[in-house]
C-alpha cells in the first residue's frame, strides 16, 4: 500500500516505521534536523517491543513531489492541523469512490474529538476515518523514533460503522506490520472516550503543573479531575454520544492505572515553552459546553488559566 505519513514525529515515525519495515511504500513527510537524518541514516526505533532500524527511507518537506496515495496518517499537532491539510491536498485522489475502496483514505491520529471534522472542512469529508491511538513515543534525537510505554494499541473505522473495503485493507496492512490495531464499528465513541481521560488529565496536570501521582492522590486536585470528566462526560452525552453507561468509572480506572511519574504531553509541552493542543482539549469542551447549554466550570477555568501559554513560550 503507498503511504504518506504527514508529521514524522513520536507517533508518526512509530506507526510509518513499523508500515515501511513491514515492507510497505512509505514516504515521510518531514522537516528540519530530523528530516535531514532520515534522508542520511534512515530511521531507528527504540521500543520497549523491540528495537528495529531502517537504514533507507523515504522522506521530504514537499509532499507534492509523491503523487497520490492509498493513505494518509496525519500524526501532526492538533494546532498544526491546517498547515497539515494544505500539504495533504497533493496527496489525495480527487476522482475517487474511496468507499468501494479506491481512492486516498486520511486516517488522524491525533488529539481530540472532531479533529476529522476540521480536517474533512478543508479537505473534504469523503476521504476521513476517525482514528486514534494509545502509545507514547517521541523523538529522542533526529532520526531515531523512542517507544517508552508498555502498551500500543490502535483504533479506526468508518464515521458510518460499515466495514467498507478500504478499512478492511488497512486493517490488514497494519496487521501485518504487527500493529495492535482494532477495526470498530463504534469510532465516535471510542474517539469521546479517550477525549474524555485525556482532556482531563492533560488539563488537571498541566494547570497544576504536576505529575499523575501526585495530582490523583491530593484530595482537591483528584475532586478537580473528577469534575473535569464529569462535565466533558455531559457534553458527550448532549451531543448525542453513545457513551458507555459507566464511562465516568472506566475514566478514572485507566487514570489510577498511569505511572506514577507519568506527565500528559500538555504538560511537557507547557513545561518546555512549546505550543499547547489546549484549544482541542479542554477549550473545545468549553466551546461545545457553551453551544450545548452545558456547564463546564472546571474546563473553563483550566482553558482560561493556560490561554497565555497556548502559543508557547515567547
Amino acid at each position: 500500500m503507498k503511504i504518506a505519513i504527514m508529521g514524522s514525529g513520536g507517533v508518526g515515525g512509530y506507526y510509518g516505521g513499523r508500515l515501511a519495515k513491514a515492507g510497505e511504500d512509505v514516504t515521510f513527510i518531514a522537516r528540519g534536523p530530523h528530516l535531514e537524518a532520515m534522508r542520511a541514516k534512515g530511521l531507528r526505533v527504540e521500543s520497549v517491543s523491540g528495537d528495529f532500524a531502517l537504514e533507507s527511507v523515504q522522506a521530504t518537506d514537499d509532499p507534492s513531489t509523491i503523487g497520490d496515495v492509498e493513505l494518509v496518517i496525519v500524526a501532526t499537532k492538533a494546532y498544526a492541523l491546517r498547515e497539515a491539510a494544505e500539504a495533504i491536498r497533493p496527496l489525495i485522489a480527487k476522482n475517487a469512490k474511496n468507499n468501494e475502496g479506491s481512492g486516498t483514505a486520511v486516517l488522524p491520529l491525533l488529539n481530540g474529538v472532531d479533529i476529522a471534522e476540521q480536517l474533512g472542512a478543508m479537505v473534504g469529508m469523503e476521504p476521513m476515518l476517525g482514528g486514534l491511538c494509545g502509545i507514547s513515543t517521541f523523538i529522542a534525537e533526529p532520526g531515531v523514533i523512542k517507544h517508552v510505554s508498555p502498551f500500543e494499541f490502535l483504533i479506526f473505522g468508518e464515521f458510518s460503522g460499515e466495514a467498507t473495503p478500504r478499512v478492511q485493507a488497512i486493517e490488514r496492512v497494519f496487521k501485518g506490520a504487527h500493529i495492535d490495531v482494532t477495526l470498530t464499528p463504534e469510532i465516535e465513541a471510542k474517539l469521546w472516550g479517550k477525549f474524555i481521560m485525556l482532556a482531563a488529565i492533560a488539563g488537571v496536570c498541566s494547570v497544576t503543573r504536576q505529575m499523575m501521582g501526585p495530582m490523583r492522590s491530593d484530595p482537591e486536585t483528584r475532586a478537580m479531575l473528577e469534575d473535569a470528566v464529569r462535565e466533558i462526560e455531559a457534553v458527550g452525552r448532549k451531543k448525542g454520544v453513545a457513551l458507555a453507561p459507566d464511562a465516568f468509572q472506566v475514566t478514572l480506572g485507566m487514570v489510577d492505572g498511569f505511572m506514577e511519574d507519568g506527565k500528559p504531553s500538555m504538560l511537557l509541552d507547557l513545561e518546555q515553552g512549546k505550543p499547547l493542543e489546549l484549544e482541542a482539549l479542554n477549550g473545545a469542551v468549553s466551546r461545545m459546553g457553551k453551544e450545548l447549554g452545558v456547564a463546564t466550570p472546571v474546563n473553563d477555568f483550566i482553558y482560561t488559566a493556560l490561554k497565555l501559554h497556548a502559543d508557547g513560550a515567547r
